[in-house]
């Protein structure tokens, strides 16, 4: 099997194990898994970087609201004390919210059923949420999908043989959706730096041509001159707003 593939597979089992024992591993723990692919100090060093950046203790727990900005925090301490206006619940109720929930029926109790045990899990979102901070979106966004996702989840729970199965089934959902945005996020940054990227290179080619020039070309010329496709040029006309100073805009492009 390729080197980088087992590499990869090893960190996403550390990882998991890490989660098992409370986002924590200990260094012999990560050597013994990564013992096999033979890795120096220098490289063991790289793997422990990237475990802390993410949220993974070395020999201790990270400290999760370390991840967290001012304004997150604030916004996590205000929506915390909102949850606790929310009824209480014993164990013994929620068993018996949950089995009215997996009940297979429209009747009013079910729907209400439902609505208490999402009032239930809200403060379970708000956690995982946490650990899934600081990784380039904002903690009330990562709560907000993880409480949709908990809500849609309520309508699964029929499925279920046991009531027992429900908080497992309903935090990964949870746990599904918050990697899934953050995932869609950070796709998106990536679509954005590139076309960013695009548009510089033709303004930059644009400036160099209407010096030569001593004018503003049009987008025809740029294509003609610096090999970029007209479509190219128009669509970084378009995602610039139109605001390529050097480039000559058509009245109906504008």
């Amino acid at each position: 099997m390729n080197r980088e593939v087992v590499f990869a597979q090893t960190l996403e089992q550390v990882r998991k194990l890490a989660k098992e024992q409370g986002n924590c591993v200990s260094q012999e723990q990560v050597r013994d898994a990564f013992g096999p692919l033979e890795l120096d100090n220098e490289q063991l060093q790289l793997v422990f970087d990237y475990l802390v950046k993410h949220k993974v203790g070395i020999d201790q727990p990270v400290n999760i609201d370390d991840y967290l900005s001012d304004k997150e925090r604030d916004y996590l301490k205000d929506y915390l004390e909102e949850l606790k206006a929310l009824p209480s619940r014993s164990q013994g109720e929620i068993e018996a919210l949950t089995l009215s929930a997996m009940a297979e029926d429209s009747m009013t109790s079910n729907r209400q059923a439902k609505q208490s045990l999402v009032e239930v899990y809200l403060k379970d979102v708000a956690d995982i949420a946490r650990l899934y901070a600081g990784q380039g979106v904002l903690l009330e966004d990562l709560i907000g999908e993880g409480n949709v996702a908990l809500a849609m989840g309520m309508d699964m729970l029929g499925s279920l043989e046991k009531p027992e199965e429900a908080p497992g089934m309903l935090m990964k959902l949870v746990m599904d959706a918050m990697e899934d945005y953050i995932q869609e996020n950070v796709s998106n940054e990536k679509t954005d730096q590139k076309v960013a990227k695009q548009v510089n290179k033709i303004a930059d080619k644009a400036r160099e041509l209407a010096e030569e020039l001593h004018r503003k070309v049009t987008p025809e010329e740029l294509a003609q001159e610096t090999g970029f496709s007209l479509r190219s040029i128009q669509e970084a006309m378009r995602m610039s707003g139109f605001r390529i100073e050097d480039i000559e805009y058509a009245e109906d492009s504008l």
